[in-house]
């Protein structure tokens, strides 16, 4: 219960910053706006007593409130409310990153590798085939100059340590290739189910993800992944899951400690905004992002196709060359 002389305090602060209430002849706007004044004051003098009377036991009699020691947060739901702004501004971010790289851009590379693929495939392989054969000159020219017996066991053998990379990435893109065929023809989520598929993505997002909440624990992450590949897989049902079994993160109560936890919060997550919009710019500047008005726009397609064969040509040209000039070195 509040003491009377609490009350008095309260009394005296109001009427300190807005002053003595109007008289009977005063207008009604004016009566109306004292009182909404006095009640907005007094409330959040009456939260501050509150506050005290959690800890009563621990004051000292020189700690009784006055009117010149009552502390008021004038700018603590504002803060708040930013803070939860932000947080939901942070989620659909994360959504709008985490959607770039697991669904639009898988989606423009598997459109690009069915138009496209084989083609890059077979330039890609054939610009291997000639660096190899010139390389493959190079070495028999050098033994040649030395003087050396040339054994082809020898040379084929140092190129398929040198090629090895390129093996790798031959290997990389009949690898995408593959996936590619297998997401075209996997079951796809109706429009609802993808709206659905969004939204309970964005919600665990928002309670589990540590740039949105960094106390979140080593189990929360764990289903924060789960969440994660249940959302890049469209499983709907696990992603019902998850978001049933996570609860609410609640920011903090009116107290001084909380308003400073509050200020730390809202400049981690203006840095956090900041550094994802950055990361979501870096996305669409590089591939597949970068090709998705080639798949999207059929006259842009038959282009890079045109290029893509004159590319092959010139290799095979050049492929015929090297071979010419290998028969004539090991005659």
């Amino acid at each position: 219960m509040m003491k009377d002389k609490e009350k008095d305090v309260i009394s005296q602060m109001v009427e300190g910053i807005i002053g003595t209430e109007p008289d009977k002849n005063a207008a009604p706007e004016e009566k109306e706006k004292y009182k909404q004044a006095k009640a907005n004051l007094s409330g959040r003098a009456l939260e501050y007593f509150m506050f005290m009377d959690d800890e009563e036991g621990t004051s000292t009699p020189n700690d009784e409130p006055t009117a010149s020691n009552i502390i008021i947060f004038p700018d603590f739901q504002k803060l708040k409310d930013n803070v939860e702004r932000m947080r939901t501004e942070l989620s659909m971010l994360l959504l709008e990153r985490d959607e770039l790289q697991f669904v639009i851009c898988k989606n423009i590379e598997t459109a690009y590798y069915l138009k496209l693929g084989a083609l890059e495939h077979k330039v890609y392989e054939a610009q291997c085939a000639a660096l190899r054969l010139k390389r493959k000159i190079e070495l028999i020219q050098a033994r040649i100059n030395r003087q050396e017996k040339v054994i082809i066991s020898q040379i084929e053998s140092i190129l398929d340590n040198e090629f090895e990379e390129y093996q790798a990435k031959l290997n990389e893109q009949i690898d995408k290739m593959n996936e590619a065929l297998k997401r075209s023809t996997a079951e796809c989520l109706t429009d609802q189910e993808n709206a659905e598929l969004k939204k309970l993505y964005r919600k665990v997002v928002k309670k589990l993800h540590p740039d949105v909440n960094p106390n979140v624990s080593d189990a929360e992450i764990r289903l924060l992944d789960n969440a994660m590949n249940a959302y890049k897989n469209g499983d709907l049902a696990a992603l019902r899951i998850i978001e049933e079994m996570v609860s609410d993160h609640t920011l903090p109560e009116h107290t001084q400690d909380a308003m400073s936890m509050l200020t730390e919060e809202n400049e981690r997550l203006e840095k956090m905004l900041s550094s994802i919009r950055d990361n979501i710019s870096e996305i669409k500047s590089r591939y597949p992002y970068s090709v998705k008005n080639i798949v999207e726009d059929p006259e842009k397609e038959a282009e890079r196709k045109a290029e893509l064969e004159s590319i092959l040509a010139q290799y095979k040209e050049m492929i015929e060359i090297y071979k010419s000039r290998l028969s004539e070195m090991l005659r």
